[in-house]
């Protein structure tokens, strides 16, 4: 194993500031932190096909904030240090900053088409950053000191952080106190004058294999009785005790071959989950950001919640871009574009992707200012955006399968182009318009299939929280009694009445 990265009060030994690609690259090799994949470890993450997709789309985030262009949006004023930091590493400091973070990741999904996974890391500082102020507050802890101590590490070498909040939960209908495996819910298992031992898992964590760090959360609100596992800590991907497993994807095997098939073969397909084993492992108190705080996890909880929901529209409102173009360029290239059928559905796709975006950049432009200084978008509205991707996102694949065509279910093998005694029929039959080679053709068809398959449309259902996930909140900031109010006072009810 690697060393793990315990200290941060100045750039670990043997890790630079990651600029480049080739610097993210290079970090993630002296990790040595232990994966598995198909039920066998990985030495290398950066040289195996199955990850190889992920840490180039991770990549983008360090190579866009290196061009002029897009420095506006992919780079920051760090409020802890005055410097200019990559934007996955900020605290919110205003309207704008909210509004940019929305921008910056439609760009994102604009130039990947797939999943960039630094979103999570990102929202779980800015929830914690005003939960410790507040824990602080009412109990004197340190708590809040300490974070922005690793925030300013974080931002210092420009790490790539996991927020790792799901855990495995167990029988749902039970506190994490009742289940009969208390290691279904993270919890501390032991304090030291050093620092504690936590055990558990975290599920379903996008770009955890290819993270440096990871900050542990309690996963729903919590009661007296669980006051053991209202844990926030951050966690080196490689230090002992830590296990990834590689979740399995829709076609992933198509990884390994490349080509054609694979549809979006530099990017690949949604973020690369994996299943966090927890064993024992020690925390030192100076990366404890809660211990034993029951009642502040709802609240983090909420807040992280409202902060990854606002990105959905920023997101999968780009990567709906990119599906309108396939779409668009599909009706091209088999001659029907021009028929009013086709223009309406393009037309609709778009309305669908421009809905969800406004969403994320209302709930942004509502934000609000925390006590801690950073500002947090709109609860109610980054709900709503959620629950909107939720459907939106299905009818926009819907619609692309409908104008491609049934031919994206049934496209032979890259291989028939290659083999001469198939490829002369392949080219003939599923040719479309005349100055387009079939070979183009199947290519987009393969991108329309590769964005619109099972895991990215899981993901977008389940991703920061299920539809019910929103619903609930609706009802908690929604303000129904006070409608009821404006309904009365409209009718001339009496607030008796």
């Amino acid at each position: 194993m690697g060393v793990p990265i315990f200290h941060h009060s100045k750039r670990e030994k043997g890790l630079a500031m990651i600029r480049t690609k080739e610097d993210y690259i290079n970090s993630l090799k002296k990790l040595n932190h232990v994966v598995y994949y198909k039920g066998k470890p990985v030495k290398d993450i950066t040289t195996h096909p199955a990850f190889i997709p992920h840490i180039n789309s991770a990549a983008k985030t360090y190579e866009l904030a290196l061009l002029p262009e897009y420095e506006d949006l992919m780079t920051a004023i760090s409020q802890l240090t005055g410097r200019k930091i990559n934007r996955f590493t900020h605290i919110h400091q205003n309207r704008d900053d909210l509004i940019k973070k929305v921008q910056m990741l439609r760009l994102i999904s604009h130039e990947t088409g797939s999943c960039y996974q630094r979103c999570v890391g990102f929202d779980a500082m800015n929830a914690l950053y005003s939960t410790t102020f507040e824990i602080d507050e009412k109990h004197g802890t340190p708590y809040h000191g300490r974070l922005k101590k690793f925030i300013e590490y974080i931002q210092e070498n420009n790490f790539m952080v996991v927020g790792s909040m799901t855990d495995p939960k167990g029988d749902r209908s039970k506190s994490p106190s009742q289940q009969a495996d208390p290691d279904l819910f993270t919890h501390v298992v032991k304090e030291t004058e050093e620092g504690i031992v936590i055990r558990g898992a975290k599920a379903h964590q996008t770009g955890a294999v290819n993270s440096h760090e990871m900050l542990i959360m309690p996963t729903q609100t919590l009661r007296p009785e669980d006051k053991d596992y209202a844990i926030a800590c951050a966690v080196p991907v490689n230090a002992p005790g830590v296990t990834m497993i590689f979740g399995r994807q829709t076609n992933e095997e198509r990884k390994f071959e490349g080509g054609i098939d694979t549809g979006n073969p530099e990017f690949g397909l949604v973020g690369g989950e994996a299943l966090v084993i927890l064993d024992d492992v020690f925390v030192p108190w100076e990366r404890v950001f809660m211990c034993g705080q029951y009642e502040f996890a709802g609240a983090l909880v909420e807040r992280f919640a409202s902060l990854h929901r606002q990105n959905y529209g920023g997101c999968k409102g780009g990567l709906a871009d990119v599906l309108v173009g396939a779409s668009g360029l599909a009706a091209d290239y088999m001659g029907t574009s021009q028929a009013s059928h086709v223009r309406d559905k393009l037309a609709e796709m778009t309305h669908l992707a421009e809905t969800i975006y406004s969403g994320s950049v209302a709930c942004s432009a509502l934000g609000h200012k925390m006590k801690a200084g950073n500002w947090e978008p709109d609860t109610l509205l980054a709900n709503t955006t959620k629950y909107n991707v939720t459907r939106n996102v299905y009818e926009v694949a819907r619609l692309a399968h409908d104008l491609a065509g049934g031919i994206i279910a049934t496209m032979p093998f890259e291989d028939d182009l290659k083999n001469p005694d198939t490829k002369k029929y392949v080219e003939k039959y599923l040719k479309g318009v005349a100055d387009v080679s079939t070979e183009d053709r199947i290519r987009l068809l393969r991108l329309i299939e590769n964005m619109t398959g099972g895991t990215a449309l899981v993901e977008s259902m389940h991703g920061a929280g299920s539809p019910q996930a929103q619903k609930v909140m609706y009802m908690r900031a929604g303000n129904l009694e006070q409608k009821k109010k404006l309904a009365k006072k409209l009718a001339r009810i009496s607030e008796k009445g």
